[in-house]
């Protein structure tokens, strides 16, 4: 009996430190590291597939997240066209009352003022909203949103997103650890009980 409980626990102890040394390996080494005698280089699995893994997430957040389309039609929609129109207004008018040359005489000048005041009040939310369409489609021609994010994840820093990853997972992989230990508890029962039988 003594037996089967020490083999069930080297199989523990084993299935532990294979699931811990498998999560490390995920992240180290971060530079390829050269086998001894061998031409094999081993090297953590995110650090060697980081430019795939940075372009896959910015092409998920591009597709399935939020696009620059989405951006661009939400700033239409939720613009206060008003307001647009009120600040469009009040800077066209005092550009417009700088610039009149000062001999036309101040009624003339208030009438014209006014037509344009006019003008804009009339007109201003249609040209604010065709504006805001015509914008809208020059960024989304020069604004690539996976792009963007596939050059922000490949610049940043490794060691932060590692960092990042144990803080946001550190229970996820702290069960992964255990759960390695567990099945390696049950398999070493299952030998030891199986060698003990045999013998």
């Amino acid at each position: 009996m003594d037996k089967l409980i020490i083999l069930a626990l080297i199989g523990a102890l084993i299935g532990w430190m294979t699931n811990v040394i498998a999560i490390k390996l995920m992240f180290r080494p971060v530079e390829p590291i050269r086998i001894l005698w061998t031409p094999i280089k081993i090297q953590g699995l995110i650090p060697k597939r980081k430019a795939e893994i940075a372009k896959s997430i910015g092409d998920i957040i591009n597709d399935e997240l939020i696009s620059i389309e989405d951006i661009a039609t939400k700033l239409i929609h939720d613009m206060d066209k008003k307001e647009v129109v009120e600040l469009i207004k009040d800077k066209i008018l005092v550009v417009a009352n700088d610039k009149m040359p000062s001999m036309i005489p101040s009624m003339f000048k208030g009438m014209i003022l006014q037509t344009v005041e006019n003008m804009i009040l009339e007109n201003g939310e249609e040209m604010v909203q065709e504006l805001g369409e015509q914008l809208s489609h020059k960024a989304i021609a020069a604004i690539n949103v996976s792009e963007m994010v596939e050059l922000r994840i490949n610049t940043y820093d490794f060691l932060k997103i590692e960092e990042m990853v144990f803080k946001i997972a550190k229970k996820e992989l702290k069960h992964i650890e255990i759960l390695g230990g567990v099945i390696g508890f049950a398999i070493g029962l299952l030998q030891g009980a199986i060698v003990l039988f045999l013998l």
